[in-house]
């Protein structure tokens, strides 16, 4: 496989976790709607700063599509046009996908970079899926798959404005999250196919499935996450940001589940680990798996018991989505052992 591709898919990853990285501040930020419209920003490529920038001002050229905040709430300009010295409803139209019509300059451009991190994400995976069709006769699943890439990026992208339009409904945000590991995981894939340099390991009854299932537990744990993440929100609402020690004081059920279930992550894995070593199968890759979930274990005990110190929230998504990401690949790794074993 030509190395161009691989560097690019290497690269489209980069991208994507970046993308994930971003989206994890957000999040911690509470900026989900630092911009109220989509694809734009208050009907701006590049976002304003300051509030004056969002007032209806007298004398003043408006575009299609220009956004202002008037009476609490979003007007839309309906065509090109200069204000006289009074305000002509007629110029407007509400912006009616929500009602939600606040400027905080920060949130703004927090979320604006997410967008931008999603673009160039996008962009890269174009390359590699235009790249990939020199392989159509030889390995026509390559191109396949990188074309869905491009899809699932698009949808990604589509899901990202029901979540504004949403106004950060909580089952909206989990499948957006879900599909950015979806997209990671088909980004792995087509680095371990291009990637000459994969090496043959050794395999062991039972462990392609314990693999399996310490992937599937990690996607769980993720998704269960992104619900105790929510519920922390709706805690930051009612106590305040600053209450911290407040905001698991009554915890919910998913936050039992969330944390009962990171013992059966870490049991598994721990057998993966013990299994891997004591007979010299190599997957080198269990030992970043086990700092990763060491880590992981680290930063929900911070959160928990030293009351959510500053960016330990995002820490603790970005760990899982690399977390996912290693036992992927190794994934694929022992399932090629396995295959190689079979056709022996």
């Amino acid at each position: 496989m030509n190395q161009n591709y691989l560097k690019l898919a290497k690269i489209s990853l980069v991208l994507v976790y970046l993308v994930i990285i971003a989206g994890a501040v957000v999040r911690m930020t509470g900026s989900g709607m630092g911009c109220p419209d989509w694809p734009k920003c208050f009907g701006y490529l590049i976002p304003p700063t300051e509030a004056g920038q969002l007032e209806w001002l007298p004398q003043k050229s408006y575009q299609e599509g220009q956004v202002i905040i008037k009476d609490e709430a979003l007007r839309v300009a309906r065509r090109n046009f200069n204000t006289g010295t009074t305000y002509n409803e007629t110029n407007w139209e509400p912006y009616t996908k929500h009602e939600y019509a606040l400027f905080n300059p920060w949130h703004t451009w927090i979320e604006f970079i997410n967008r931008l991190f999603g673009a160039l994400a996008g962009l890269a995976t174009l390359v590699l899926a235009i790249y990939s069709l020199k392989f159509w006769r030889t390995q026509k699943p390559i191109t396949l798959l990188s074309w869905l890439v491009v899809l699932g990026m698009g949808f990604q992208a589509w899901l990202g404005a029901t979540v504004v339009y949403s106004v950060l409904e909580p089952v909206k945000i989990t499948v957006h999250m879900v599909m950015a590991l979806v997209i990671v995981a088909l980004l792995l894939y087509l680095i371990f196919k291009a990637d000459p340099s994969v090496e043959n390991h050794q395999t062991q009854k039972y462990l392609q499935t314990a693999m399996v299932w310490a992937l599937l537990l990690t996607l769980v744990q993720i998704v269960l996450g992104t619900q105790v993440r929510q519920f922390v929100d709706g805690q930051i609402d009612l106590v305040g940001e600053h209450q911290q020690a407040l905001w698991l004081q009554y915890p919910n059920l998913q936050f039992y589940i969330h944390r009962s279930f990171s013992i059966a992550v870490f049991l598994l894995n721990a057998y993966l680990f013990y299994t891997i070593g004591k007979n010299s199968l190599g997957y080198t890759k269990i030992k970043w798996v086990a700092l990763l979930i060491l880590l992981e274990i680290l930063s929900g005990i911070a959160m928990y018991y030293l009351d959510f110190p500053w960016g330990t929230q995002p820490l603790h998504l970005v760990l899982a989505s690399l977390l996912f990401g290693v036992q992927s690949y190794l994934v694929l790794e022992v399932s090629k052992a396995v295959r190689r074993y079979k056709s022996l």
